[in-house]
């Protein structure tokens, strides 16, 4: 495996940008923190092995076609910040449910990069509760190649003597049963310690609400610790919803965009409502490469 140096370059921005704990970067990619250092100062040479290189990337996210996305303080964002803060600050747990398209995603992995001991796992890449388990060690730092029982009591320990933890489970829906009772021994052994943000679309609302409306051990305990509630940004009125998307995706077009012109008529496509669904953020995303790679051939022929 031989990686360029535009790669690893892309990954020490990328670095750069990376406003979490340096000493838990280093130890969940198994680096010595005076390499992390140097690595951020420019070495990119000779400091670790390409494997190492192409795991940072990975977990940041490095791509080639990767597209610059300017950040939007949209009231999905405000609200979802607002929240993981609490949960951070005071040890507490919420959950999260909303449509899909509108940077719940996008919002948990910047605070994840940005606040110190905040962690984020996607848990459709772990539906199982040994990949969950395993995965969640390696985000922490923690080494995961050992037996389950010592995995798991290491990350109960770790969360206990950390400085105000925060973790995000993402796609909590896509959790398997024994997956998502593990919540409950994560939270009860943290208690007070740790603050815990599941974020999900209905199908989250549909499992927990099944799961207690048939009684299945698990998910009363679960939702009652997760303060009995979902937080939400969408509402409910037909009128208010279409100016929410309306508000959403102008505020989020109005930082990535050249020609604001174009901005009403990408926001008028996404409203477009097909099978009751609005166009949301990936949409928007969609429409604005077209539009602007329509608006670079026009200049070029200008």
């Amino acid at each position: 495996m031989i990686l360029s140096s535009d790669f690893k370059q892309q990954v020490r921005e990328e670095l750069l940008s990376f406003k979490s704990n340096d000493y838990v970067f280093s130890r969940q990619h198994g680096i010595d923190n005076s390499v992390l250092s140097k690595i951020k100062k420019g070495e990119i040479t000779n400091l670790i092995s390409d494997e190492q290189w192409l795991n940072i990337g990975k977990i940041l996210g490095i791509t080639q076609n990767k597209r610059d996305w300017n950040i939007a303080r949209t009231d999905v964002f405000s609200i979802i910040e607002e929240e993981v803060m609490f949960c951070k600050e005071y040890s507490k747990s919420r959950i999260f449910i909303d449509d899909c398209g509108i940077g719940k995603t996008f919002t948990a992995k910047y605070l994840s990069r940005n606040i110190k001991n905040c962690f984020y796992i996607d848990a459709s890449q772990a539906k199982t509760k040994n990949r969950f388990i395993r995965l969640l060690a390696g985000i922490l730092g923690i080494d995961n190649k050992g037996s389950y029982a010592d995995i798991i009591s290491n990350i109960k320990y770790y969360l206990c003597v950390s400085t105000k933890p925060v973790i995000i489970i993402d796609e909590s829906g896509d959790l398997d049963y024994p997956a998502f009772l593990e919540i409950k021994e994560l939270w009860n052994a943290t208690e007070n310690l740790c603050g815990w943000y599941m974020i999900g679309a209905e199908g989250l609302r549909a499992k927990i609400e099944r799961g207690i409306n048939n009684k299945k051990v698990g998910y009363r305990e679960i939702f009652s610790r997760f303060s009995e509630k979902y937080s939400t940004a969408i509402p409910l009125g037909n009128h208010e919803r279409m100016c929410f998307y309306r508000k959403l995706i102008t505020d989020v077009l109005s930082v990535n965009i050249k020609n604001k012109e174009q901005i009403p008529q990408i926001v008028k496509k996404c409203l477009i409502q097909q099978n009751g669904n609005i166009g949301g953020l990936r949409r928007a995303e969609a429409l604005l490469i077209l539009n602007q790679e329509n608006y670079g051939n026009k200049e070029e022929n200008a």
